[in-house]
């Protein structure tokens, strides 16, 4: 097939994501009932019935996004659809975890827990209230890095944090930093600018105690290559070898998420269909971003699994 399955990332998240897979396919169900069990903890009730503030928790967030994108890989599988049979799987920031475990190269439970830990590890290493990120609109790459150069220079730490799509560009650093980018954003052009609400700066170098305690959790991890590759976000590279998974998985931490470079890559690889697996569509409008020749679509409910399917299977 020359599909990609992409799996989405933080800020995707709902109250309510996954409850009709969950009720209506027993191989979906059963993945929740698995990631609770990993974590010793109903977060399926967080994620269907929990507040929008419990939920946006960082380290409920990531294994919860994983777990409906997981259910929705079992609920394809029953339909005859297998991951294995794609040309490739992405994920963006923590849909990484989500690719590998759908790709067989990490366990649903094992995905829960180093989420979980990676989570609550990217929320220790910054004080809250001390880190900051923003989206800048409008400005190419170089010119966003222009930014968090200068603002940097000024006033603390800001580094491009995600390279989503032409004129899409994330900052994280710290809260000084990071508003100052918010100004010279503006003054050089761009057309909207903001403050992501979001409760770390993710991707940049304050969060190196929480790459440091991912180092040491996959060290111990058990992970298998992967059916079909992983491009990974912080090398623009197609992976297969589990050493280089796990210290690709390390370095995404810090380092930048390239999800534009990312899907450019895919496609000059062949893809030509990109399939956003779990919750929201966020992904699909950054790929047509990326390149308006390329098919994408969200799957998130039995009937996407079941038209997808048909398509892929006739």
């Amino acid at each position: 097939m020359t599909i990609a399955f992409t799996f989405p990332g933080q800020g995707s998240q709902f109250v309510g994501m996954g409850r009709p897979l969950h009720d209506s396919v027993a191989a979906a169900r059963a993945v929740f009932e698995e990631v609770d069990e990993a974590l010793g903890e109903r977060l399926s009730a967080v994620i269907f019935e929990g507040s929008e503030e419990e939920l946006r928790l960082t380290a409920n967030a990531q294994p919860a996004l994983m777990a409906v994108s997981l259910a929705t890989v079992r609920a394809m599988e029953a339909e005859g659809l297998k991951v294995s049979g794609a040309a490739m799987v992405a994920g963006h920031s923590l849909g990484e975890y989500s690719a590998l475990a759908a790709a067989g190269a990490l366990t649903i439970s094992d995905a829960a827990r180093l989420l979980r830990l990676r989570g609550e590890a990217m929320q220790a290493a910054v004080p809250a209230g001390e880190g900051a990120m923003a989206a800048l609109l409008g400005l190419e790459l170089d010119v966003a890095e222009g930014v968090a150069r200068d603002a940097a220079a000024e006033a603390g730490v800001c580094e491009v944090a995600n390279d989503n799509a032409p004129g899409q560009v994330v900052v994280s650093g710290t809260r000084a930093a990071v508003e100052r980018a918010l100004e010279l954003a503006k003054e050089r052009g761009a057309r909207r600018s903001l403050l992501l609400p979001v409760s770390a700066p993710f991707h940049c170098s304050l969060m190196a105690p929480a790459a440091q305690a991912m180092a040491e959790a996959l060290a111990k991890a058990s992970i298998a290559a992967p059916a079909v590759p992983l491009m990974a976000n912080v090398s623009v590279s197609a992976l297969t070898d589990p050493g280089a998974i796990a210290a690709s998985l390390v370095q995404q931490v810090t380092g930048r998420v390239r999800w534009r470079e990312s899907v450019a890559a895919m496609a000059a690889a062949g893809v030509t269909r990109f399939a956003e697996v779990g919750a929201g569509k966020v992904l699909t409008g950054l790929a047509k971003r990326i390149d308006k020749t390329l098919e994408a679509f969200p799957v998130n409910t039995a009937e996407d699994v079941a038209a997808l399917a048909e398509r892929e299977l006739a």
